[in-house]
């Protein structure tokens, strides 16, 4: 990637930086920059094999470099800068570590008169205990967060190859404003710190005379574990984002102070509920994001293989949320077998058990649902959290709509930053009050407006299973008819179970209507298994020579089968096997075989017919013969990652030629090699660079595969089962470093 790094300032963090680099064959000569008082600490990193070499003087140490990493505290980075601006150059990128990125951006401006579109601020969220180059580590970087702030200057491809470099070593990468970045750091790191300080400093002082320190507890051990920090670092820190810092502790001061008040007045009823509010918020946070940010899962998987045996894989996820939703919503009670016990399927299931609905299971896939018919929710006592769940929110905020009472539906970061105004103008055009973020993203505030929302004749601007389903759960709480026409076939999932359940529903070609007229009725749902998890195996058997696999009991819904649509243009040898009908849904056996493929336009017209499984089609492309080409799926770009751009750059990391366009990709077929490729957390990505194993010629590794629990928790057992050599690493990130 690079031909010379210079890293200025080889301590813990720059010199786990370059034996990352080193590890990864990411630059061919690694030397380091230091001031006479740090010749010892640069001797010992060459002698370590840290760096090749190293300089006293700024100008032969950055002399050819192509890129330049500053890992110096913050508050010496402006000096830093007036060092390196007579020799800054063009053709070099800039980076640091800082751990404020406000005052390097403003460091800039202040020496050069305006901000280099070379420079690319970011941040490692990462450290030990202990400092220096002895401390540093190849690996201290894996599956840690690292946080991207390019100002407005900043050019896209220096943005794009420190990106790539931090993910080849192993990091989770986010990009955000610095003003974003200073915000969120100050609250969850900065301010402890302080507290911590200022803590041990109060009961230091006060240890000299009373022997406090004597009989303290782990807790308070636990609790100033950061006091341990190095104080220059953080004292340059605390004033580099003094602007954030100093209002969180006025309003720390003032939470103080209230706790102060109701000790004096003896109010032990708000001082309980304050300290249960805390408890409940703590563990809602932990809940909620301690699995995604602070718990990490790599895929490693060898080269080679083959797909033999036969196998069922989980229940459709698309039907098991609608089971739920519609069972709870019928009149008796509904048993439902073959539900997706994974993450998002059950953040459904808990949501309506938080609106009163009993709901018992699920065991074996076996759920049983108490209905509480139409009209018969309460109102959750809390926001209703729905996980990575984007057909959860959207569906929910048709259904809560027409409710008697307010909701608030809030989801994880990746759910938080996915588009919501596809179905909040349609819902207000129907008369219900939903409030976003300005970016129109959640949380969604719902205020009930029961007996007020008002049919609407509907046409969808794009093809949208949800969007279509959401409006037709609002318009069971409608007056008069809604209609809604979708400009090319999604899957009818809602519109076939709610037949199942008796609710009248006309489907007229590309229209479906409904009205409030109705009830639903309790029945039994056998869900089969979902072709969308089922799109890894047929194209990891169509792609593997000498493979041999029997799918069972998949769910061949017309509106769901693009991709075995797909793989037979491309030459795969699929049959569809003891077709039959359970619950209303078409079923059948996929028997799926080796079989070269070739590259194809594919037609725009299966493009919703396949839309969740791109990701691994393009897999299949990247070995096909020739180019395939996919237009018209830029639906793509906002689902749980921009699946384009995100697919698109980790086969470019594994050898092959593959072209992203605003609406989709341009991949010419051949071979993949091997790497270190990212998800970005989205399940469907880890999995497809999973299933292009079988045919790399050499190990690759895929980041950010945690969220693969969130469809398909038995991925990674059941395809090693059928003969991918896959590990799975998992790796605790609870630290919040005491050198970062």
């Amino acid at each position: 990637m690079f031909n010379r790094i210079c890293v200025i300032g080889v301590g813990l963090i720059g010199g786990s930086i370059a034996r990352a680099v080193r590890q990864q064959g990411l630059s061919k000569t690694i030397v380091g920059y230091g001031r006479q008082e740090d010749e010892q600490n640069l001797q010992k990193a060459k002698q370590l094999g840290v760096i090749d070499d190293y300089y006293l003087d700024i100008e032969p140490a950055v002399q050819d470099a192509d890129c330049v990493v500053i890992a110096t505290p913050v508050g010496a980075i402006e000096s830093i800068f007036t060092l390196l601006k007579p020799f800054w150059s063009d053709q070099t990128i800039y980076s640091d570590v800082g751990s404020t990125k406000g005052s390097v951006i403003c460091a800039a401006q202040r020496v050069f008169g305006y901000i280099p579109d070379n420079l690319v601020p970011a941040h490692p969220i990462a450290g030990a205990e202990q400092s220096g180059v002895d401390a540093s580590l190849a690996d201290l970087f894996v599956n840690k967060r690292l946080i991207i702030t390019p100002s407005i200057a900043t050019r896209p491809d220096a943005l794009n190859k420190v990106r790539h470099c931090w993910e080849q070593i192993g990091a989770i990468v986010s990009v955000m404003s610095a003003k974003q970045h200073d915000a969120v750091l100050a609250a969850t790191s900065h301010l402890p710190h302080i507290l911590a300080f200022a803590l041990v400093d109060l009961l230091g002082h006060k240890d000299e005379q009373n022997e406090i320190f004597k009989y303290a507890a782990g807790g308070f051990k636990d609790f100033t574990r950061i006091a341990s920090s190095d104080a220059i670092m953080w004292q340059d820190i605390c004033v580099a984002n003094k602007d954030e810092i100093i209002p969180l502790i006025q309003q720390t001061r003032e939470q103080l102070d209230r706790i102060q008040h109701l000790l004096e007045i003896n109010d032990s009823q708000q001082l309980f509920e304050t300290f249960t509010y805390a408890r409940k918020a703590r563990q809602r946070f932990l809940e909620q994001f301690e699995t995604t940010m602070s718990k990490s899962i790599t895929f490693k998987i060898q080269p080679g293989g083959k797909l033999q045996g036969e196998v069922r894989v989980p229940g459709d996820k698309s039907m098991s949320h609608r089971s739920i939703m519609l069972g709870s919503l019928a009149e008796g009670v509904t048993h439902v077998t073959g539900f997706l016990e994974a993450e998002d399927a059950l953040a459904t299931l808990q949501a309506f058990r938080d609106m009163g609905v009993q709901i018992e299971g699920p065991v074996n896939g076996c759920v049983t649902i108490h209905g509480v018919g139409k009209h018969g929710l309460q109102a959750p006592k809390n926001e209703l959290y729905l996980g990575n769940s984007g057909t959860s929110m959207r569906l929910l905020s048709g259904l809560l709509a027409g409710q008697p009472f307010d909701s608030v539906l809030t989801g994880d970061k990746s759910l938080s930053g996915r588009p919501m105004k596809r179905v909040t103008e349609p819902l207000a055009a129907m008369g219900a009050n939903i409030k976003t973020t300005e970016k129109g993203t959640a949380p969604l505030r719902i205020t009930g407006r029961a007996g007020q929302l008002n049919g609407i004749d509907y046409v969808m601007p794009m093809a949208s299973a949800q969007v279509k389903s959401c409006l037709l759960l609002a318009g069971m709480y409608a007056n008069g008819v809604t209609r809604v026409t979708e400009p090319a076939p999604t899957r009818d999932h809602t519109e076939r179970m709610l037949n199942g359940f008796a609710y009248p529903v006309k489907r007229e070609g590309s229209a479906a209507t409904i009205t409030s007229e109705g009830s639903l009725i309790a029945t039994d749902i056998d869900v089969p298994s979902d072709i969308s998890s089922a799109a890894f195996f047929l194209v990891g058997a169509s792609i593997a020579p000498g493979s041999d696999l029997l799918l069972k009991h998949v769910g061949i819904n017309p509106t769901r089968t693009g991709i075995i649509d797909i793989l037979r243009l491309m030459g795969a040898s699929i049959e569809v096997l003891n077709q039959r009908e359970v619950g209303g849904e078409p079923v059948a056996d996929l028997h799926v075989k080796y079989s070269p493929l070739k590259g194809i336009d594919i037609p725009e017209e299966l493009v919703p017919l396949a839309i969740d499984e791109f990701p691994v089609l393009f897999v299949a492309a990247a070995v096909a013969e020739g180019q395939t080409r996919l237009t018209g799926a830029e639906e793509l770009r906002v689902k749980e990652s921009d699946r384009i751009q995100v697919m698109a750059d980790g086969l470019q990391v594994l050898g092959v030629n593959a072209q992203p366009t605003p609406d989709g990709m341009i991949i010419q077929g051949g071979s993949l090699g091997g790497g270190v490729v990212t998800s970005h957390g989205d399940h469907r990505v880890a999995m497809s660079f999973s299933i292009a194993g079988l045919r790399a010629q050499a190990p690759i590794t895929v980041l950010d595969c945690i969220n693969v629990n969130t469809s398909f928790p038995e991925f990674k057992d059941l395809v090693k089962t059928l003969g991918l050599n896959l590990d799975c690493e998992e790796t605790s990130d609870l630290n919040d470093s005491a050198s970062h």
